[in-house]
């Protein structure tokens, strides 16, 4: 995955899906739960596992990562890297490669934001009531969104939610070529006490360290 297709996937376990098509009710009257509760905080910080599995390609990767979210703001750390949106320019740094790419953000582009994903999934998908797992006392239900583009490299995805507290606790993709990539949340926070700086890139602390900047 892209950083830009890696953020929507992980952004959408603060936020859930929604699709108006014929749906389940009852998946719908949860999904607006989500949706309300992820809207009511002032900032989310996500910290997660993600996986990937193709039996027949025998690949299995697992990796950690950890997000923080405000407004149109994201400060996404994952694969060694992190990327930054401070609402104007998304930042991505890559310390391996040493550079940062910059690149503006416009509503003709493929940047994606939070405020882009409260609204990315209403239409293109049909959604049901699935399965109800027990997960260390905690009650999970799930919800299967199935794409209506048939040529969608997506076959479905399964999102895991919370009962109790309406938080996301699991998204599962699967495509159509076999691979199964998940997320799950070790740690959902909401609220929390934020450094100002957060969501400001210093570009002079990177020329100094000698990193390459690359402007698109």
């Amino acid at each position: 995955m892209t950083f830009r297709k890696q953020f929507l996937f992980i952004g959408l376990l603060a936020i859930g899906f929604f699709s108006y098509g014929q749906n389940s009710s009852k998946a719908k009257v949860l999904l607006d739960e989500v949706y309300t509760k992820a809207k009511s905080y002032d900032n989310i910080y996500i910290d997660f596992i993600s996986s990937l599995e193709n039996t027949e390609a025998n690949i299995k990767q697992e990796t950690k990562g950890n997000v923080y979210i405000k407004g149109d703001m994201y400060m996404l750390d994952y694969l060694g890297a992190q990327q930054l949106n401070d609402g104007k320019k998304v930042y991505t740094i890559v310390p391996e490669n040493e550079e940062v790419t910059i690149e503006n953000i416009t509503e003709d582009n493929n940047n994606i934001t939070p405020s882009k994903m409260l609204t990315f999934y209403r239409t293109g998908h049909n959604y049901q009531w699935d399965i109800l797992q027990n997960v260390g006392g905690r009650k999970i239900q799930y919800v299967k969104l199935t794409p209506i583009d048939s040529n969608t490299e997506i076959k479905s995805i399964l999102l895991g939610v919370d009962s109790q507290t309406k938080h996301i606790y699991k998204l599962i993709q699967t495509g159509k070529n076999g691979t199964k990539t998940s997320i799950t949340v070790n740690s959902f926070k909401t609220n929390q006490s934020l450094s100002s700086t957060l969501f400001t890139f210093n570009e002079k602390k990177y020329e100094d360290k000698g990193y390459y900047i690359i402007r698109n």
